[in-house]
């Protein structure tokens, strides 16, 4: 796995986009002071997911933009893409060449990428766990590293020597999965304390749902009572409507009758 090239917009003091291309065989970067030849291993930390603005000499990541001259107005985003050579298959993936790009613009959003496809920051970590290339990886050692190294801790230096071993990935796996177990033991004993309280209700909840049980049956039983009702008043009804209008076709009768005697008499 070979680094091939390494393309810089926007990132500090690279206004213009620049590409540098890295042939095989040792590449020398030289310059005087300030003339940027720090920011450019700081754009490798970067793209390979350096999180601490200090790191790169700043005290916000937005710091890394390009911030403008008199005669440039500032941009509003920075971009790298570093690309290496992946014949080897070093890398766990079915490609010759690899390009990872990170993008920060100045709302703090930033974005990666693994070949132009969108991606996490996590996929780019995996990908370059135990190859050494990471961001706390031993191919990167900036000025001084060499001295920390040496001075920090005996567990500070052993996850140098673990990423050179190739055991790093499997030890964050663990890790992952221990974590994992804590939190599915914490969730564990929720459950148990949600479903103890659950239990403690029980026994009133009981007794309330048999009482809507026997609300509900007494309500069927109301309503069948008051439609019995209801017939039975509706029957009465009729039977005395049909009465009264048996009489009122009687007396209309009795009317007639009398009427047509009426005029009888009258007339004679």
């Amino acid at each position: 796995m070979l680094l091939t090239k390494l393309e810089l917009a926007g990132f500090k003091s690279f206004a213009n986009r620049t590409e540098i291309c890295f042939d095989r065989g040792v590449t020398g970067i030289i310059g005087p002071n300030g003339s940027g030849k720090s920011n450019i291993s700081e754009a490798i930390r970067w793209v390979l997911g350096e999180q601490s603005a200090r790191s790169l000499r700043g005290t916000r990541m937005e710091d890394i933009i390009f911030s403008g001259t008199q005669a440039k107005k500032p941009l509003a985003y920075a971009e790298v893409t570093l690309t290496l050579s992946n014949e080897d298959r070093l890398l766990d993936v079915a490609y010759n060449e690899i390009a990872i790009t990170r993008r920060v613009y100045r709302s703090g959003e930033s974005e990666y990428f693994i070949n132009r496809t969108p991606c996490r920051l996590k996929d780019i970590v995996e990908l370059f766990r135990d190859t050494g290339i990471g961001k706390e990886g031993y191919s990167v050692i900036g000025q001084g590293r060499i001295d920390e190294i040496l001075s920090n801790r005996s567990e500070d230096r052993r996850a140098v020597f673990e990423e050179a071993a190739g055991i790093s990935k499997y030890r964050a796996r663990k890790e992952e999965a221990e974590r994992k177990l804590a939190a599915t033991r914490d969730n564990l004993v929720r459950i148990g304390d949600i479903v103890g309280e659950l239990q403690d209700r029980l026994g009133p909840l009981e007794e309330q749902a048999e009482v809507a049980r026997q609300y509900l049956k007494l309500k069927e039983e109301l309503k069948a009572i008051e439609l019995t009702a209801f017939l039975h008043q509706y029957d009465r009804a009729h039977s005395k409507i049909a009465a009264q209008a048996e009489l009122i076709a009687s007396l209309s009768a009795r009317s007639a009758e009398r009427d047509l005697r009426a005029g009888v008499l009258r007339r004679q």
